[in-house]
């Protein structure tokens, strides 16, 4: 688990393919001693394995669904990515709770440059826009941001001068692709709210608004 506070920017080294895995080699001397083998690294907001490591840099594992789903698997030598290691116990949840399991890509649609602060306005799916609310809670590349507003199929969110200086948003362009996670808590809502499935394939919910009344949901 993390919570979408970058610790450092990484560059791809390489992408090595071999069957269905595939070896992403970042440079990180900040953090790459540090790391131990298996341990959980945010790169640019999905969550990897580490498989070998140095004084200056890590290889990190991909499977097919990483590469499919995420931007991962496009990236290329030079580029430049967020990295974060998972939180630990008792540590403080400065951003909000992200899994480093990305659920699609955004399409960077615009930027609007104010003195020191930008705005983002990413282009995203409407299965993804439907977890998406004002003044909620999105992983951008890994980045915990605050959601300013919510359309059909964009939303908008504000990046600090301190954002822009420690991870990539502050070098993205118009039509760049961009890793996104939508906050985990309104999924779940979703999911019990729907309720298990009958034996004929309907989904059986006996949440009501009498019940909620009745224990002070009123």
């Amino acid at each position: 688990m993390f919570t979408g506070l970058v610790e450092t920017i990484g560059i791809v080294l390489s992408l090595d393919r071999r069957g269905d895995v595939t070896n992403l080699t970042i440079e990180a001397p900040e953090i790459s001693g540090e790391l131990a083998l298996n341990e959980s690294v945010s790169v640019s907001g999905a969550c990897l394995s580490v498989v070998k490591r140095e004084r200056s840099c890590f290889v990190a594992e991909m499977m097919v669904e990483t590469v499919t789903v995420t931007k991962l698997g496009m990236l290329k030598p030079f580029d430049k990515v967020n990295l974060e290691r998972a939180l630990k116990v008792g540590d403080r949840l400065g951003g909000h709770i992200v899994l480093g399991h990305v659920e699609g890509v955004g399409f960077v649609s615009g930027i609007s440059r104010k003195m020191e602060t930008i705005v983002l306005r990413v282009k995203a799916d409407p299965s993804l826009i439907r977890y998406i609310l004002p003044k909620g809670s999105i992983a951008v590349d890994g980045v915990s941001l605050t959601v300013i507003d919510v359309e059909e199929n964009f939303f908008t969110v504000g990046v600090i001068p301190s954002t822009i200086k420690l991870t990539t948003l502050g070098d993205l362009k118009v039509g760049d692709m961009v890793n996104l996670e939508t906050d985990i808590i309104g999924k779940y809502i979703e999911r019990f709210l729907r309720g298990p499935l009958s034996a004929s394939g309907e989904r059986q919910n006996d949440l009501t608004w009498e019940k909620l009344a009745r224990y002070g949901w009123s």
